[in-house]
This record gives structure tokens, C-alpha cells and sequence, in this order.
């Protein structure tokens, strides 16, 4: 899709992800970049520098993708949609019903919407969370779907609606499985924050970080930044009904990735190793790690930002942001 000259609506702008993908798109000759949001999880703050570029609104009659009539308004004049909109892993374990309602119900009325309104381009937001526990490493985009909770549940829903709206009405999308996200506009403070947030805060309160297990437990680090980057390639490419893995592909611990936000952060510290209660042992991902190489075959995405320095990134920007909720 050539995107010069046309109107992106970006379905949870304020959000973290979104935020960046907001700020990717202006550097692009997009003509017109609407926010849409019901800033449950977004915030003004995130957007607030964006909006003095005039290519750049909130939609004003509101943002949830549960309210279809204004959905369909927001589209109505629309060319390109990346949507974004999801409650959280945690979120979805605590409120399961919400969840269907926001990350099943809403996301069809997105699809349907996309249709009815004519959207020349979809970008879907999945997550590598439908994949569950590695059985190859890397994972390719062909690796089974071994999820066993609610949120990996509701995106694999969601996939499911994607091709089959594609097959019903050649509605043109291309989906996107993130790894492990990380990087500023993250929430620092919530209840549902991240195992990064998480251990930074303890650092910055001189406590002993924590780590489950034995801290051999890995993962793909990819900052958001970088999503933001595959988001608009994938806007931007040809190919439709298909999935992509966005992260590195690089395999870090848990134990690795404390040790060295303990590096950049000068401290000293201790890290405290707890053993993982009954209901984590059996629900927690131990190896997820994805393969990239898809992706950078069909639209040219490979990351940029290594870990060491997507990490020094947001202790730069929570420094600059103190108390971050």
C-alpha cells in the first residue's frame, strides 16, 4: 500500500505500542494520522508532543472498539487501519469476560468495519502468546499453537477472523505476533506492568530484584520502537493474509537481562531467586525466542535497537519521566 497522501487510523494510538507507531507514521508523507483510543491503557501524555503536528487528532467522539457505530465513523473516511487494541496477558487472566468482549467481539467489529467502510490496508496486532511454550527455537511462523491461556486464547480468535474476512471479503490485512515489548510508554507502575518495569522499579528502590525460578527462562527482547518500524513496513507491503513474527530472534535469560539492567543502572545489588508458585509453574512460558526471518524476506523488517541499548533507552526516559503510572 502506498501510504503518501493518505488518511491511517491508529486503533489504540495512545498506547504504548501505538504511541510509537503514531510517531513512526509522521515520518512518513502520510496525509492525515488519526488517534483512535478510549484511554483505558493510553495516555494523553504519550501523544501530547504529536499533536502539534497538524496531520495529527484524536478522534473526538470517543475510541472503543466495542462501540461500533463510532468505529465506523472513524473509518468512514479512512484509506489504512493498524490496530492495536487489546487488553493485556494478566489483564485477560483476571477478567476473562472483558477480555472476550474487547479482544474477540472488538476486534471483529474492527474487521467488519474495515469492510464496510472499504479500508484499503489492515495491520492486526497478534502476539507471539499463541504459541505458548517453544518446541523449536526459533520459533517460525509455521511452529504449532500451544497456548493455554486467555489473552494467547483471544488472539488466536482473532487470527482465525482475520483470514476468514479475508476469504469472505478479500479484506487485505497482515498480522503481527510481538515478542516481549519493552521500551518507554511502557506502564511502569500498574498492577499488569512487565518483568522489566518490574525489576527496574526494585532497583530504583535499592530492593533486591527478583527472579521465578532459577532465572534460566528466555525470551525475545524487542523494543517498541522497533514494532513500530515492522507496523509500517507491513502498512506499506503487498502481501496479505499472512502472520509475522516481530522481535530479534536473539535468545536472552531472565538471569542475563538482570544482570545487565544491574550493569547499566551502576548497582550493586543482589538478585533474590524465589521459587514460582504452583499455578505459575504450570501456566508460565519458560522458552519463547522468534524467528525473524519472514518477515525481513517479505517487507525488509530487521531490528535495529539491541538490548543493551533499547534498555539504556527507557532508564533514559524514566529518568526524564519520573513517576510514570
Amino acid at each position: 500500500m502506498d501510504i503518501a497522501g493518505k488518511h491511517i487510523v491508529v486503533i489504540g494510538g495512545a498506547g504504548f505500542i501505538g504511541s510509537h507507531v503514531v510517531e513512526e507514521l509522521m515520518s512518513t508523507d502520510a496525509d492525515r494520522i488519526t488517534i483512535y483510543d478510549n484511554f483505558a491503557r493510553g495516555k494523553r501524555s504519550n501523544i501530547a508532543h504529536m499533536l502539534t503536528d497538524p496531520r495529527v487528532s484524536v478522534f473526538p467522539d470517543g475510541g472503543d472498539v466495542r462501540e461500533i457505530d463510532v468505529l465506523n465513523k472513524a473509518l468512514s473516511d479512512a484509506d489504512g487501519v493498524i490496530d492495536l487494541a487489546a487488553m493485556w496477558l494478566l489483564h485477560c487472566k483476571d477478567y476473562p469476560r472483558t477480555a472476550f468482549d474487547v479482544n474477540i467481539a472488538g476486534t471483529f467489529n474492527v474487521l467488519e468495519a474495515c469492510v464496510n467502510n472499504d479500508i484499503e490496508r489492515l495491520v492486526w496486532s497478534s502476539s507471539a502468546s499463541v504459541y505458548g511454550d517453544a518446541v523449536t527455537v526459533p520459533m517460525t511462523e509455521e511452529h504449532p499453537f500451544n497456548n493455554r491461556n486467555f489473552y494467547g486464547a483471544t488472539k488466536i480468535a482473532g487470527e482465525a477472523m482475520a483470514r476468514a474476512f479475508f476469504d469472505r471479503y478479500g479484506l487485505s490485512y497482515v498480522g503481527l505476533r510481538y515478542m516481549n515489548v519493552y521500551g518507554p510508554h511502557q506502564d511502569q507502575t500498574a498492577v499488569y506492568t512487565g518483568v522489566i518495569p518490574i525489576m527496574l522499579n526494585k532497583i530504583d528502590a535499592n530492593e533486591a530484584p527478583v527472579i521465578n525460578g532459577d532465572g534460566s527462562q528466555a525470551y525475545d527482547f524487542v523494543t517498541a520502537r522497533d514494532v513500530a518500524r515492522c507496523n509500517v513496513l507491513a502498512l506499506q507491503s503487498d502481501v496479505a493474509d499472512e502472520f509475522y513474527n516481530v522481535g530479534t530472534g536473539v535468545q536472552t535469560s531472565i538471569r542475563e537481562l538482570c544482570d545487565l539492567i544491574l550493569e547499566l543502572r551502576g548497582s550493586d545489588l543482589k538478585v533474590e531467586y524465589r521459587p514460582y508458585s504452583a499455578e505459575d509453574s504450570r501456566r508460565m512460558v519458560q522458552n519463547r525466542i522468534g524467528s525473524t526471518d519472514k518477515a525481513e524476506r517479505d517487507f525488509g523488517f530487521a531490528y535495529q535497537d539491541s538490548l543493551r541499548d533499547g534498555l539504556q533507552a527507557l532508564i533514559d526516559w524514566r529518568k526524564s519521566n519520573p513517576g510514570n503510572e
